[in-house]
């Protein structure tokens, strides 16, 4: 059962490549904002995966949703910054 937690977790990282290119090379500034959160969401998934495989699911829960709270914070004050200040979208 842990070869199939691993794989998961590989499978995961590998899910992050497409999120990635799109915060590294997106158009826009929404399209990096977009990648960016998908990250963190996979990364989210993916520290509960390791509490699974070292069988520690209580702490890296704890983790996990003080990461996902950063995660959409920072998501909510950089999109307000653009939409407020620069704009989010090309004119």
């Amino acid at each position: 059962m842990e070869n199939a937690f691993i794989y998961t977790g590989i499978f995961l990282c590998v899910l992050m490549l497409l999120p990635l290119y799109r915060a590294v090379f997106g158009p826009t500034v929404l399209d990096r904002l977009i990648g960016a959160n998908a990250i963190g969401s996979k990364t989210t998934a993916l520290l509960i995966m390791i509490g699974l495989i070292y069988q520690r699911v209580d702490m890296f829960v704890d983790i996990a949703l003080a990461y996902a709270t950063l995660n959409f914070i920072a998501v909510l004050a950089t999109s307000r910054y653009f939409q407020k200040r620069k704009g989010l979208y090309k004119e």
